[in-house]
């Protein structure tokens, strides 16, 4: 069936993402028309499941399984069907010829719906949310009836945080940006509490809305301490317990302020996700309870019977506490009233660090150094892994050089003992599946990792041949970055990745979390594949300097969001332990 698809499928199979998207467009649609709310989350649902598979869309599709996806019954699966043999949707074509030009972009922004967005069409002629922001400053909306000035300012704040989100920030991004604000708040007396929420406490790999909530005796104190906080560039709003901020960096920071004894109920309600929280709910409401940011109270009585933790909250209804990484309805709820979450990695369970790049090829530091600033860091051992001599744009070091290397590192050992620096390489795969480096220097390297630079353009089945061909190579110990993808910048080459994370995981070659905030490749749902199918898994920084350890803890958040606990991770073994991994695997797979 794959010769059948066009469409979209011209140049690459559609991702599970793609379906996705194509769903929420048909939801917003039918929220534009005005169409029954509980059809338009039927289509909301089904996207959110797709997009959370561990499977790809086109396998099942191909099965003639869609249906077998949550959310999906025959309606949905009829327009996925389509979409997919044809690369459009008369479906999709329809709605969009029943809603006014505009309708659907205006409906994007918080506070806009079909009704008001018809009006600011009808009105103004606004047709996007940048043109609303221009309305709204000259004061135009206000002079609508049913919008007044308040409405007006709520609107101008809420495009401008589409605006942002529009350009979502990337973790490694949000999370600096976060803790910039929260450490500047933390010790004022206004403040019982702080934390990150939203999708940047859940550590997810974009993030929208940077959102804060705090816990305070005092809110209105607590909101004009942030407010006056001397990084900042504009107030967007301020009330008495909410604010939004613009920073002199041009984000957006947005400040909730709640009543210590609700601490726990809002910190579970605005981390979400918006999934977890219907399911919460759902089993709530069989228990005859009912569970908001405020708290969890007796539906009969209105009695409160849990808040001021997370903890209260879920053991009201029955449910161990669960890590925020974890609450994306992919069966943490289950597992959670079974007392069988598993026990997640942590950073500080790393050892060592086994992708790490110095001046002998594209890095910006020594051997020496990286080793020191690793030490620093917290571990005991890393694996230079410069590149091979086919990436020339990154001095990729040849079978000499690569020797002159090894005699280097023996002399960073000789002083920083007991730290250690294995000898390794990032071996380019070549396009035909072959490596790199001659049969005598991958023999003689401590660790082989191995990686795909160029020719992402091959198709589906010779870049999985390309890439299982490499890692059958018996000195191979690692497979990086799996599928090549820069975050927002592109999208990786296609590949059927649950081939080659079966043959991995029965050769036990390890499979990489790369650290580094534009690739966190493997991505969280395919680290629980692999955890699912075996796979054994190495988190790295990719450093290529000694601040790029700090990374790791980025790569880490990954792990944790594929359910990864330290023993499915090979680089928290101590250095012996992994010494001796390195030898037994090489001599099991040489024999």
């Amino acid at each position: 069936m794959q010769s059948e698809l066009s469409g979209p499928s011209k140049v690459r199979h559609p991702t599970n993402r793609d379906a996705a998207l194509f769903l929420d467009r048909i939801a917003v649609l039918l929220e534009a028309k005005g169409e029954n709310p509980f059809r338009v989350r039927a289509y909301r649902e089904a996207a959110a499941h797709i997009e959370a598979m561990n499977r790809s869309l086109i396998d099942l599709w191909q099965q003639g399984k869609l249906q077998a996806i949550p959310g999906v019954g025959p309606s949905i699966a009829a327009k996925l069907d389509e979409w997919l043999r044809n690369g459009h949707s008369s479906y999709l074509d329809q709605l969009q010829k029943s809603v006014p030009s505009g309708v659907e972009q205006l409906m994007n922004v918080s506070g806009i719906g079909p009704s008001r967005a018809r009006l600011l069409v009808e009105r103004l002629n606004i047709h996007t949310p940048e043109e609303l922001i221009e309305a709204a400053q000259r004061h135009e909306i206000q002079r609508i009836p049913g919008f007044g000035a308040r409405s007006e300012e709520r609107l101008l704040i809420e495009a401008r945080r589409w605006s942002q989100r529009e350009r979502r920030l990337l973790l490694g991004v949000a999370w600096p940006i976060a803790n910039q604000v929260i450490d500047a708040l933390r010790p004022l007396p206004s403040f019982d509490r702080i934390s990150a929420a939203g999708s940047l406490r859940r550590m997810r790999e974009t993030i929208g809305d940077v959102d804060l909530l705090a816990a305070s005796d005092h809110p209105a104190e607590a909101v004009d301490a942030f407010t006056r906080l001397p990084i900042i560039r504009e107030v967007l709003a301020h009330g008495p317990t909410k604010a939004s901020i613009l920073l002199d960096s041009g984000f957006q920071v947005d400040l909730r302020v709640v009543e210590p004894s609700s601490w726990g109920a809002a910190l579970q309600y605005f981390t979400g996700s918006k999934l977890h929280n219907i399911a919460l709910r759902d089993i709530a409401i069989g228990m005859g309870l009912k569970v908001n940011e405020y708290g969890v109270f007796h539906e009969a009585t209105g009695r409160r019977v849990g808040g001021e933790t997370e903890e209260d909250v879920y053991r009201a209804v029955g449910l161990d506490w669960m890590p925020p990484e974890l609450r994306e309805d992919r069966g943490e709820i289950e597992a959670a009233a079974a007392h069988r979450l598993p026990v997640l990695v942590e950073r500080s369970d790393l050892r060592g660090d086994l992708q790490v790049h110095s001046t002998w090829s594209d890095g910006t530091a020594s051997i020496e150094d990286m080793a020191i600033a690793a030490r620093d860091a917290g571990l005991d051992y890393i694996a230079i892994t410069d590149h091979s001599q086919s990436l020339g744009i990154a001095n990729g070091l040849t079978p000499d050089r690569l020797r002159e290397q090894w005699r280097e590192i023996n002399a960073v050992n000789a002083r920083l003992a007991p730290f250690h620096v294995f000898r390794g390489s990032e071996v380019e795969i070549r396009p035909d599946g072959s490596l790199d480096l001659p049969e005598d220097v991958l023999a003689q390297l401590d660790y082989v990792s191995v990686s795909i630079h160029s020719r992402f353009r091959m198709s589906r089945d010779e870049m999985t041949e390309r890439i299982i061909r490499a890692i059958r190579h018996p000195f191979v110990s690692a497979l990086n970055h799996p599928t090549g993808r820069l975050l927002d910048q592109r999208p990786g080459y296609d590949v059927d990745l649950d081939a080659v994370l079966r043959v991995a995981a029965g050769l036990r070659v390890a499979v990489e979390i790369n650290s580094q905030i534009q690739r966190l490749d493997l991505n969280d749902v395919w680290s629980r594949r692999a955890k699912d199918l075996g796979c054994q898994m190495v988190v790295n920084s990719d450093a290529h300097g000694p601040a790029h350890y700090q990374d790791l803890s980025y790569g880490i958040s990954v792990a944790r969001r594929g359910w990864l606990a330290s023993s499915n991770v090979v680089n928290t073994l101590p250095l012996t332990t992994f010494r001796s991994w390195l030898r037994d695997e090489r001599r099991r797979r040489a024999a």
